[in-house]
């Protein structure tokens, strides 16, 4: 029987086993295969394109020279880690990338056994690589434990704070810096600029081939640690810049070629030997390999499903006017150019928030932080006691990161700071760490926040221009997606509804549905629904204030309806549903309140639409609920 013929080397290869027989040429060619799979699979999929074409040679390195079935290998956020998926043990699922059912987006632990820690947020290895490497000595383990983390992530204090804990732990840990200069845009502040002196420092290069040279020539671990320590002490303070790694009992070697696999090859089994913790610093090239990605690195971080490469230059954000976020970002700029005091505020998001525009007309008033969301809040706080008035915009699932910030430093001393809150809700591919379904629960919860939760652009602007006439903390929450310009208003309406009210869109009988922001469509399409299956037509009431909430308005819909089904896109626990369905049985109201919203689990990658279809928060979903609950009611049927 003939030998199968591959399609290419990396069929042939297959996994990380494959990597140690093949030579500096087939390498290259691998990486160039790795690369095509990876293109074809995110521009079809979306995902982070730009970020794991950086990565390749990287991953392949590590994994010609460390084993991960015995080795600790720990990504950083996991946006760099599709060349690593595929080499273990996962090409031939690589292309079910973020879809339902497939492989997630980032490393998952109950996805392979190679996968060390679920990641998804910024900043993590370190510290628990840390805890990795520690445990290891406790348990008398010999293996190799290894961060892989990038130059934006290192920005964070959890990274910082991880670093400083470094020395005191006295374990081998190896840290391998991707230094891109870049987080999802270009990294920004000090530390950042510090990198950027390592990485083009003359005498740090010079000394970067000596150290190699030296090392080569040791005959085993304690003639490296030897060397390095004595050339450390005499070299650092003649011919070396401040280096705040060394300064941290740390010991750091590089720059190195990210894209070189031979000379990392060469570092990777030189740290093996060396017993301290160590910093391996590799430079590379965001996007490399696409051109496209490599001269717009921002714009190809990451990318939607069915994205086509060398179409028009426009930005990807400009073709989306319709969203959300630029609905937001819209009216940031208009409130600026009326009132000098509107800063705005993004950690690393600048794109996906929309505020490239804000920049460019307000160039003072904008501020990225970096990855730094605690801190962003902070700061916030501070402008605000200043006389400004921030307007931070986050993600939901980012803004977990800083809940003490916004209790302790915006809420409790009660700051005009403006959140909001992006992403609000079910969001889609990016799986479990991207959800935004606990800003609700544990929003609802802190005294003197005001939650607004607008169904239309209307809404949007009448909350955001009535936070400015108040001095107070607000939150504002909406989903990913477009922006509906009116939703349920008549022509020549005078306007909103009254600040902090609920609004009753349309009156039925026996049934109420309530709906929180982006639920509502979903509602005044079931109530339509439920008339074409044979019930009366419900009312709809838009609660609009998640906090405070408008207790009278909840009140009347109680007491003038046998059934209420409450529908709001984040965990019904802690949720508006519960509080309501609470509310009722303290006032002993006849009517049944039935919260639907997310159960008690986390949410895996899927789109939307459908994460939505599973967790009944369509239409066609709560008019059949809703006839369900009717039909068994003996109250609401009577």
């Amino acid at each position: 029987m003939d030998a199968p013929e591959y399609k290419t080397l990396l069929e042939s290869t297959g996994s990380f086993r494959g990597l140690a027989i093949l030579g500096e040429d087939e390498v290259k060619v691998l990486c160039s295969d790795i690369r095509e799979l990876i293109m074809d699979v995110t521009l079809k999929n979306g995902g982070h394109l730009g970020s794991s074409l950086g990565a390749v040679e990287l991953c392949v390195a590590l994994l010609r020279v460390f084993n991960p079935e015995r080795d600790r290998i720990v990504f950083d956020v996991g946006h760099q880690a599709y060349a690593y998926k595929i080499l273990t043990d996962r090409l031939g699922r690589f292309p079910s990338l973020r879809t339902r059912g497939g492989i997630s987006g980032f490393p998952r632990r109950s996805e392979s056994k190679y996968d060390m820690f679920d990641v998804g947020h910024s900043s993590t290895s370190i510290s628990a690589a840390l805890g990795f490497a520690k445990a290891r000595d406790l348990r008398g383990q010999g293996h190799e434990v290894l961060a892989v983390i990038g130059d934006g992530s290192l920005l964070n204090g959890l990274a910082l704070e991880a670093l400083n804990n470094v020395s005191s732990c006295d374990t081998k840990l190896t840290v391998i810096l991707n230094d891109n200069k870049m987080s999802i845009g270009p990294r920004v502040g000090g530390i950042a600029g510090h990198l950027a002196k390592l990485s083009v420092s003359v005498p740090y290069r010079k000394l970067k081939q000596f150290v190699k040279d030296q090392c080569r020539a040791m005959a085993d671990g304690r003639g490296v640690e030897h060397w390095l320590d004595r050339a450390k002490t005499k070299l650092k303070s003649l011919l070396l810049p401040t280096n705040m790694f060394e300064e941290m009992d740390i010991s750091y070697w590089g720059p190195f070629d990210g894209h070189n696999v031979r000379e990392m090859e060469e570092i990777f089994e030189l740290s093996k030997q060396y017993p301290k913790p160590l910093l391996i610093h590799v430079v590379t090239k965001k996007g490399k390999g696409c051109a496209e990605a490599e001269a717009r690195p921002s714009k190809f971080h990451g990318v939607g499903s069915g994205t086509v490469l060398g179409g028009s230059s426009q930005d990807r954000a400009a073709k989306k006017p319709g969203d959300w976020s630029q609905a937001v970002a819209d009216n940031i700029c208009t409130m600026a150019a009326r009132d000098p005091r509107i800063v705005a505020c993004t950690a690393a998001m600048e794109d996906g928030t929309r505020l490239r525009g804000f920049r460019e007309l307000f160039p003072q008033r904008f501020f990225d932080v970096g990855i730094a969301e605690g801190h962003m809040l902070t700061y916030a706080a501070g402008l605000a006691a200043g006389g400004m008035r921030p307007v931070v915009c986050i993600y939901s699932t980012f803004l977990q990161r800083a809940t003490d910030q916004l209790v302790h430093d915006i809420c409790m001393q009660r700051h005009p700071v403006l959140v909001a809150v992006d992403r609000a809700g079910l969001t889609g591919e990016d799986g479990e760490t991207h959800q935004g379904l606990l800003d609700i629960p544990w929003g609802r919860s802190i005294p003197d926040l005001v939650i607004g939760a607008p169904r239309d652009r209307v809404d949007l602007e009448f909350m955001m221009s009535g936070w400015l006439e108040r001095n107070a903390p607000m939150m504002i929450r909406y989903p990913k997606g477009t922006a509906p310009e009116s939703v349920c208003r008549a022509p020549g309406a005078s306007g909103p509804a009254q600040w902090g009210r609920a609004e009753l869109l349309s009156s039925g009988e026996g049934v109420c549905l309530v709906g929180v922001g982006s639920t509502v469509e979903s509602l005044l399409a079931a109530a339509e629904e439920c008339q074409g299956i044979g019930l009366p037509r419900p009312s709809v009431l838009d609660i609009r204030f998640v906090a405070p909430m408008d207790w009278d308005a909840v009140d009347s819909a109680l007491a003038g309806h046998s059934l209420m089904v409450v529908a709001e896109d984040g965990y019904a626990a802690g949720g508006v549903g519960e509080a309501i369905a609470a509310r009722a049985s303290a006032s002993g109201a006849p009517c049944r309140v039935y919260p639907v919203g997310v159960g008690m689990k986390y949410i895996p990658h899927a789109t939307r639409a459908q994460q939505l279809e599973e967790q009944g928060l369509t239409s066609d979903r709560i008019a059949c609920f809703v006839k369900e609950l009717y039909g068994g009611n003996s109250a609401a049927s009577g």
